[in-house]
């Protein structure tokens, strides 16, 4: 009886160890997949304008009825940021949005929308705590912009030059686009595209 117990636990032991093996082996190749995986942008459509492209004035309302020029040369780049009152997404990203363009310098928020009536689109801004001067419905501007899917993002700067866009549905490929815009490169997927090639 007592020659099985101590075989047991040697057993055990044994089993141990080749566990603790493993999982060592295991943590190394973790380690070496978080290397080789690179983090992804926004993902940018391949229809509407390209980035460097100059995206002409599109004057629209904001839900306050004041007049509001996305595009062309102004005093602050815009980040657009296209959303509809029934995407999930767009909801969860709102946050996310307001702190990205309350840390950025120089920067204008606009919400972008189509749709819907006058009213839902009031009652959504005010839920969420949009400001109504910053919220408009235009369907041109969506257009011009490519915009297929949403939550979509645009960024263009003072001379009115598209600097990046693409759909967004994570803090990660929101930043990408402030990203792609200091690095002056289209997209993360081109730039790392590049330094893979060389």
């Amino acid at each position: 009886m007592e020659t099985l117990i101590i075989a047991s636990n040697i057993l055990l032991w044994a089993i141990v160890l080749v566990l603790l093996i493993v999982v060592y082996a295991l943590a190394r190749q973790i380690g070496i997949l978080h290397e080789r995986v690179a983090p992804v942008g926004a993902l940018m459509p391949m229809n509407g304008p390209k980035i460097g492209e100059r995206v002409e004035p599109i004057k629209t309302d904001s839900l306050e009825q004041e007049k509001v020029i996305v595009g062309g040369p102004s005093d602050h780049r815009q980040f657009i940021f296209f959303l509809s009152p029934g995407c999930p997404v767009c909801k969860s990203l709102l946050p996310v949005v307001q702190m990205l363009s309350s840390d950025e310098d120089n920067l204008n928020l606009v919400y972008a929308s189509d749709g819907e009536t006058l009213k839902t689109h009031q009652q959504y801004a005010a839920d969420f705590n949009i400001p109504q001067q910053q919220y408009v419905l235009s369907t041109e501007l969506g257009m011009r912009l490519g915009v297929n899917k949403l939550p979509f993002a645009a960024l263009i700067d003072q001379h009115g030059v598209l600097r990046a866009r693409g759909l967004v549905n994570n803090r990660e490929h929101l930043e990408s686009l402030l990203a792609a815009d200091e690095m002056d490169v289209a997209s993360l997927q081109e730039y790392l595209g590049e330094q893979r090639a060389e």
